[in-house]
């Protein structure tokens, strides 16, 4: 048998939950895809002078001389099936993925393919969502200048079985709604650490996790290689059964951080798991052991872990400028996690639940300076809502004084004592200079740049502060 080796454009596709829609209704899911065949995919490729190599089950292999041609014919093939199935039940819908690659192949004797080119075609489709085409950098670069459409770069995929990783783009018939749709992906390594799921079976530990969480999120924000998504973003997803590549989609980033937390009295398990949110496969996982007295070394290791897998060319002080111990005692630490629910409750229970842990756990440890600059938000921001007592506003300004005197290196603190500096003590040059700070030592901090909007609206610097808000969405 003789083969012959030649470049060519090759599209691969195949209908989104196959096996679900036959098992609903088999006879009507293969009626209806046959129909599609021969009525809508024969045609659409023949028209576009392609060729079916074969069929696969749900899915067709094509090829085509033109790359042009193969992309033209996918988005008509695309465009055509979601008008016929428009009316159909959304359970019931056949929708198909589609991946272009131009690459070499070769042509067995039977005209069957074979190569480079293939493989990667059926690997990007695989990874595509329903109703969508990915074509790979190559194809994507014979392209430019050629068709009415816009291209979103997913950066170089990791494929399974694909030893080089793949330049990819997805292929958008409106290239402007996409990017409403979809923010752009940030140059830096960009990730979202959702809320991890409290395993320990009882709902008063809810606290615990997610105030782990919060304290990755802020140790991963401190690597200056590192884009991070703000807590108020990525606990939207909480409680919620979520596909970790339309996360991806939604918050703009390449990976996210997964996990669960089982406490069972002194004893901690924190498991963890980085997925790829383009490609949706495993980059790193993990799972860490300990003593409560030890939360502060598993937080650690959770995200050296992480940015380890992320990025291992990030300098090691990087690494260890994320590490902070607020607190000697677990147990005021244990009250500072109770307060920050409550706190982000912004009800005036809520808010009189923070005045009493952070109290408590200031009790414990005088010195514990995240709780006493949270005691000291909380009272200037009951000023503002009317929850107030008597002597909050001079409370709130010693506190964040005594915050500024002692916590230097401290971002978030510093962030907390800046804003109620600002509105309480009326000292505008010592608020901008600490939210300077904050933002200096946590370059990437939605939650930063918020409040440098707000120390400046309250300095009455309005054009800065409008500025400063922009840069933490």
């Amino acid at each position: 048998m003789t083969t012959q080796r030649h470049l060519a454009a090759i599209l691969a596709c195949d209908v989104i939950g196959y096996s679900r829609l036959t098992e609903r209704d088999e006879r009507g899911t293969l009626e209806r895809l046959k129909i599609y065949r021969k009525d809508l995919l024969e045609p659409m490729v023949s028209e576009h002078q392609g060729r079916i190599v074969k069929l696969t089950g749900d899915g067709m292999l094509c090829e085509f001389a033109s790359v042009v041609n193969a992309v033209t014919s996918a988005m008509a093939i695309q465009q055509a099936l979601a008008e016929h199935e428009a009316e159909t039940p959304e359970e019931k819908r056949i929708r198909l993925r589609i991946g272009v690659d131009l690459g070499d192949v070769v042509c067995e004797e039977d005209g069957d393919l074979y190569g480079d080119g293939v493989n990667i075609a059926a690997r990007l489709e695989s990874i595509a969502d329903p109703g969508t085409v990915i074509v790979s950098g190559t194809a994507y670069d014979h392209l430019q200048g050629k068709l009415d459409c816009g291209f979103t770069p997913l950066g170089d995929l990791r494929l399974k079985n694909i030893e080089r990783p793949v330049r990819a783009y997805r292929v958008e018939t409106d290239a402007s709604a996409s990017e409403a749709a979809s923010p752009p992906m940030p140059e830096k390594p960009s990730i979202a650490v959702l809320p991890f799921t409290n395993m320990s079976g009882d709902p008063d530990q809810e606290y615990f996790a997610d105030g782990l969480v919060e304290d990755i999120i802020t140790g991963l924000s401190r690597v200056n290689s590192f884009f991070v998504i703000a807590r108020n973003s990525s606990f939207t997803y909480k409680g919620r059964a979520v596909d970790l590549r339309q996360v991806g989609r939604e918050l703009g980033v390449r990976y996210v951080l997964e996990g669960s937390i089982r406490r069972a009295g002194s004893r901690v398990r924190i498991s963890g798991q980085l997925v790829d949110a383009i490609s949706g496969h495993h980059v790193w996982t993990d799972r860490f052991e300990g003593d409560v007295s030890d939360i502060f070394e598993l937080q650690d290791k959770v995200t050296e872990s992480v940015v380890g897998a992320v990025e291992p060319s990030i300098r090691l002080v990087e690494i260890k400028q994320a590490r902070m111990k607020p607190t000697d005692y677990i147990s005021a630490y244990d009250l500072y996690l109770r307060a920050l629910p409550r706190f982000y409750s912004m009800t005036r229970e809520g808010f009189a639940d923070v005045r009493r842990l952070t109290n408590e756990a200031l009790s414990i440890d005088p010195g514990f300076n995240l709780a006493k600059a949270l005691g000291a938000y909380v009272r200037s921001l009951s000023m503002s809502q009317c929850w107030h007592e008597p002597d909050d506003m001079r409370v709130a300004a010693r506190m964040a004084r005594e915050v500024l005197a002692e916590a230097r290196d401290d971002p978030t603190s510093l962030r907390f004592a800046a804003q109620v500096i600002a509105y309480s003590a009326k000292d505008y040059q010592m608020a901008l200079g600490t939210i300077e700070r904050s933002l200096l030592l946590n370059p990437n901090s939605a939650q930063g740049y918020t409040g440098s909007g707000w120390v400046n609206a309250h300095s009455s610097r309005p054009l800065v502060a409008t500025t400063s808000t922009k840069q933490c969405g």
